[in-house]
């Protein structure tokens, strides 16, 4: 089986780029669970995006100010400068983001941005929107319930993957191959993420000598509600901070204000680190308060999260809801240029967050991800019908690795534990050493190779957190039992 592009991944970079490669050319994407499980599907807040030319320098200044000065300026450059051009390209193509009467779009503020321009659809459903849009309007055939198990490449380039397709192996060649398969999610005891977003082609890349970078850049969502039993939690959105949310003790007091001026619109990591310092200093809980809602416009604006709250058994918007910070998103990645090329291995392409392009540096500012997304499938799309090449016949013998063993289920529910105790929000030299010792050893038993993967990403993480001995964006490393969770660098943010 040969094709011009596979596509591994159908979130919104996965699908956007098939959009985007004419219906003539011969492209097959692989999505390893149904259509809807992935990260794209449960995105409620809704595109960032320059809103004119004025808008650009702003955008910019915001997007690298929330990275923490480690973003590489020519990459956001690219993403705010093409912003509008994938939005309207998506409105030209019949996609309806939310409307004022009058047909104008609605902007929202959220965190750390200087001003309103997000846009969203279906009020909190941006992603689920989007993502239905992408696979109704998606030109070419996917082959589902599957999942990428080998990359084939031979001296230094890429020749197609190994599927894992209803437990048999089988190779399928390609001329190009965009990896566009997600995050981390799974890798963290408690997450935001589709169950299945488990850093398979994180570790698989590690295993093929692929270089990733920043992978000690986790962000972790403020505002999650965690009281249940399923591993991907509640996210409640950061537009509702934007609109007016505010986050309280068990007393009804705004403590963010102790340690940022911008109270809950600090950026994600500063309130993540306030939530997670006053609660182990007081011992309260936190909560998300809806006071400065109308009922009406809560139900209208959020439907989705007030639906969700209220069978959980919240009246909202008048009840509070207990919160923590929980995994959102992988900053880091597999390393990728500015037209999305995996830069040591010719014909391969990474594009979404399972890249890291530069953009985000070390802390992504809110709604950046979905455009990122769109924007970087674009120029891996145009990158590619640019440079058209046809690959010589290369036969490439299917593995007969054993992809899972009967205690395969309690290791990776061990390794989740690992990540949050000793990976996550704050981090210790001593915590990273206890995690990086007990994940070498679970290397060293029999394991499937599914696991193998998540444990060598887990690993990266843990020797990139420990490579880094200062503390800036979603990266705090406590030192000493002095160390302030936020100090005056943060504020800066």
């Amino acid at each position: 089986m040969r094709y011009d592009v596979i596509i591994i991944g159908a979130g919104v970079a996965g699908l956007y780029a098939a959009l985007k490669i004419p219906k003539e050319k011969k492209v097959l994407i692989i999505n390893k669970r149904e259509t809807f499980k992935c990260n794209t599907f449960y995105a409620q807040g809704g595109v960032a995006l320059a809103k004119d030319k004025d808008d650009i320098p702003l955008h910019i200044k915001d997007t690298i100010e929330a990275g923490a000065g480690l973003c590489d300026e020519n990459a956001v450059k690219v993403l705010s400068e093409n912003s509008r051009i994938v939005i309207d390209d998506l409105i030209a193509r019949g996609f309806e983001f939310d409307t004022s009467a009058d047909g104008k779009l609605l902007y929202t503020k959220e965190a750390a941005h200087s001003t309103e321009r997000i846009i969203h659809a279906g009020g909190d459903a941006t992603g689920r929107y989007l993502h239905y849009f992408l696979l109704e309007h998606n030109p070419h055939p996917m082959l589902s319930d599957a999942r990428v198990v080998d990359l084939l490449i031979q001296d230094g380039e890429c020749y197609g993957v190994t599927v894992l397709d209803h437990r048999e192996s089988r190779n399928i060649y390609a001329d190009d191959v965009i990896i566009a398969s997600g995050g981390v999610g799974s890798l963290f005891e408690y997450h935001t993420n589709a169950p299945c977003i488990s850093a398979d082609m994180q570790g698989l890349c590690i295993m093929k000598e692929i270089p990733l970078e920043h992978m000690e850049m986790m962000q972790f969502h403020p505002t999650v509600y965690v009281d249940s039993n399923n591993a991907q939690k509640l996210l409640l959105t950061e537009a509702l901070r934007g609109e007016g949310a505010t986050v309280e003790d068990e007393e009804g007091r705004r403590f963010l204000f102790d340690y940022d001026p911008r109270g809950e619109l600090a950026s994600r990591d500063i309130v993540s680190k306030a939530i997670y310092d006053y609660s182990k200093k007081t011992g309260s809980k936190v909560y998300l308060a809806f006071h400065n809602f109308e009922h009406v416009y809560f139900t209208k604006r959020f439907p989705n999260i007030y639906k969700n709250l209220q069978l959980l058994g919240f009246d909202v918007p008048r009840q509070r809801v207990p919160i923590s910070p929980a995994f959102h998103y992988a900053i880091g990645g597999i390393k990728s240029d500015l037209n999305g090329r995996v830069p040591s291995v010719k014909s391969l392409y990474a594009i979404g967050e399972v890249a890291s392009t530069g953009v985000h540096g070390a802390n992504r500012l809110a709604s950046n991800s979905l455009l990122e997304g769109l924007v970087f499938a674009q120029r891996a799309v145009d990158d590619i019908l640019k440079n058209p090449h046809a690959k010589k016949n290369v036969e490439f013998s299917v593995s007969d690795e054993v992809m899972s063993e009967k205690e395969d289920k309690a290791k990776k529910n061990l390794l989740r534990k690992i990540m949050w105790e000793d990976v996550s929000i704050v981090r210790t030299k001593k915590g990273l050493n206890r995690a990086l010792e007990q994940i070498n050893a679970l290397l060293k038993e029999k394991i499937g190779k599914l696991l193998r993967f998540r444990l060598l990403t887990a690993k990266e993480i843990v020797l990139s957190a420990l490579a880094r001995d200062e503390s800036i964006g979603v990266h705090f490393i406590k030192k000493d039992n002095n160390d302030k969770i936020i100090d005056n660098a943060d504020a800066k943010y």
